[in-house]
């Protein structure tokens, strides 16, 4: 399946959002995710499964002053 990531056309097998966390070696405690326009809650990240045209955005929590 196709899916666009951050702007990037990526090939995924099925898996969830927290699966594609993982494989991108991304923590899940320090992102926001936005699928097909609506921000997932973070306690669906495991449960939320990816589709065929699914937009995702994933934004980085930065710190600073």
């Amino acid at each position: 399946m196709k899916v666009n990531i951050n702007g990037e056309m990526r090939e995924l097998d099925g898996q969830s959002v927290l699966q594609l966390l993982e494989s991108l070696s991304i923590d899940p405690r320090k992102v926001a995710v936005e699928r097909n326009l609506e921000i997932l809650p973070k306690g669906e990240y495991d449960s939320t499964q990816l589709a065929d045209g699914d937009s995702i955005e994933i934004v980085h929590f930065v710190g600073g002053g």
